[in-house]
């Protein structure tokens, strides 16, 4: 049987990282259903924050990001992040981050949305790919065992703590149980429960659903960023720094309508503020064929192609926009997950033996609404607090005698799975959950509509039990896989669902025409969704304030 003393799964920068901040006589596994280079944290562009310079201060880095959650942020965690960051980055600048450069050699910074001060340190457009590379050098340096294109399918909880998991060997289709002193959830966001996304189709939340099914509940699941520019129809991310470079959005009239809706940030207030103003221009009828435009050409050649060339070529090649020459066509999409795995301060989950880092858990630095820079840099942070806080728990601890219930249970889900063979194809169900959220939680929710989508879901789940595969083989069956995400898609769904529908106020990300105020004295407080055998329920819990009090939001 296969057993470490921390066993991380995903490995994204968070899964990384925490892998190794971790004693090298420790002995550490990580697990992930793609290759380390291809995680999603990849895809991160514009670039991660942090108070290097001179003139900033961790105190506004902090306030900016409280200010940016609309309150819901805990502000020990925040403080935590905002402290830490300046010392993180000089840490991955020994490893080797080729950061850009400003004229005196310093790591340069750009601005960025909800930021009092340009703190976002980045390697031109393509910030995520430098430093996932960067950490899987480590990762090998390191010597961690990697279980590449694995797929976990469930935690294994054994008195009263997690003590490993069990997974799916593509290779050879065989169920495994891995033992273990301590786990790492780092599993990233849910993005791909909405039908157009960000998100690389890997986001299907399984590490926030394996952990629901595990007993532990899922917090702020409502809270889900729409990115202000993605490219229309694809979904395709065009990076905050193409603003913060001093890119404009335009309607139809001409206008930089974003002096309307914050008339001191314009286009770098915080993203729930600009997304759902593009929203609103669009539906009062002043957008361009269904979108506005972001336009970069009054920034120049030389400019666009040293700070922005990904952006340059991936307007070019999916939209058949040259920046250059012509704006670009953009709308608000899926792009972050602020709620999960509810974590403290030391990334412990309320499972022992359980802990949770990255865009899986919630600590709560987002609170309502994310700034950009902030999740990789949380990545960073807490995904090395991680590895230092479970490798402490791990240390010294015998690994518990697991009895194989959780590995007969898998079994046989999979062998239901695979028995059926007409039955719902994967896919349209897939569309069909990703149809209602996009239509019933998007960037506005009313009560009504989100009722109607919550009945939807209901009588989506009733069908997932008909899956049929057409692949029935052993090696490689991403067709099984699709089904057991399925699984994890729907469960989420329902906990952002039904807990949307209950918070009556809009705050951040979450905003509603029927209730348009944010209200502190009901609902300054954080979501808790349980599954239970009758179903799921709701608690909640007190957002940590500290030093910063309620304000209103204005930019």
């Amino acid at each position: 049987m296969l057993s470490h003393d921390v066993l991380i799964i995903g490995a994204g920068l968070a899964g990384m990282r925490a892998a190794v901040a971790v004693p090298s006589h420790l002995n550490v596994g990580v697990i992930s259903k793609v290759h380390p280079v291809r995680s999603h944290s990849v895809a991160a562009e514009g670039g991660i924050n942090a108070a290097i310079n001179d003139a900033d201060t961790w105190e506004s880095h902090m306030y900016d990001t409280v200010k940016g959650s609309d309150w819901l942020g805990d502000q020990d965690a925040i403080e935590i992040l905002c402290k830490s960051a300046p010392e993180d980055i000089m840490t991955l600048e020994r490893m080797g981050a080729l950061f850009s450069r400003d004229p005196e050699g310093r790591i340069a910074q750009r601005n960025f949305g909800g930021l009092g001060f340009p703190r976002t340190c980045y390697v031109s457009d393509r910030t995520g790919h430098a430093l996932v590379h960067l950490l899987y050098e480590q990762l090998v340096k390191c010597e961690a065992k990697v279980y590449e294109e694995w797929y976990v399918t469930s935690l294994i909880v054994e008195e009263g703590q997690c003590c490993g998991v069990i997974a799916l060997n593509l290779f050879t289709g065989e169920l495994t149980t891995i033992r273990a002193k301590a786990v790492i959830m780092a599993t990233g966001g849910y993005g791909r429960v909405y039908l157009t996304s960000t998100n690389g189709l890997i986001n299907t939340g399984d590490g926030m659903a394996m952990a629901y099914r595990a007993g532990v509940p899922l917090q702020d699941m409502e809270f889900v960023q729409f990115h202000p520019t993605t490219l229309k129809s694809t979904g395709i991310l065009i990076t905050e720094g193409a603003r913060g470079e001093g890119g404009y959005l335009f309607n139809s009239r001409g206008e930089r309508f974003m002096r309307v809706y914050a008339p001191n940030a314009l286009e770098l207030a915080s993203r729930d503020v600009v997304s759902r103003a593009e929203y609103q221009e669009i539906l009062e009828g002043r957008g361009v064929d269904g979108c506005v435009m972001l336009d970069l050409r009054h920034l120049g050649k030389e400019k666009i192609m040293e700070k922005l060339p990904q952006i340059w070529e991936l307007s070019i090649t999916y939209a058949g926009v040259d920046p250059i020459e012509a704006p670009i066509p953009v709308t608000p999409g899926v792009h972050y997950s602020m709620g999960g795995i509810p974590t403290n301060v030391n990334c412990e989950t309320p499972l022992p033996g359980l802990y949770a880092a990255g865009e899986c858990a919630c600590a709560s630095v987002h609170g309502a609404n994310r700034l950009g820079g902030n999740a990789l840099m949380e990545t960073i942070v807490y995904g090395r607090r991680a590895g230092e806080f479970a490798s402490e728990y791990a240390d010294g601890k015998t690994l518990v005698q697991v009895s194989g219930r959780t590995l007969i249970h898998e079994k046989a889900r999979i062998a239901t799975l695979m028995s059926v063979k007409n039955g719902e194809k994967i896919g349209v169900l897939r569309e069909a959950i990703g149809t209602t959220m996009a239509e019933h939680f998007g960037i506005l929710r009313t009560q009504e509509r989100m009722d109607a989508g919550i009945e939807k879901l209901k009588k989506i789940r009733a069908r997932i039990p008909n899956i049929g595969l057409q692949d029935h083989g052993k090696v490689f069956n991403l067709e099984l896989v699709d089904a057991l995400q399925l699984q994890s898609i729907i469960d989420l769904a329902e906990t952002m669902a039904i807990g949307a529908a209950v918070r009556k106020e809009s705050r951040g990300a979450h905003s509603r025409p029927d209730f348009p105020d944010r209200n502190d004295k009901d609902w300054m407080k954080h979501t808790l969704a349980y599954q239970t055998a009758s179903g799921l329920r709701l608690e909640y819990k007190d957002v940590t304030i500290t030093k910063i009090p309620p304000a209103e939001r204005k930019y």
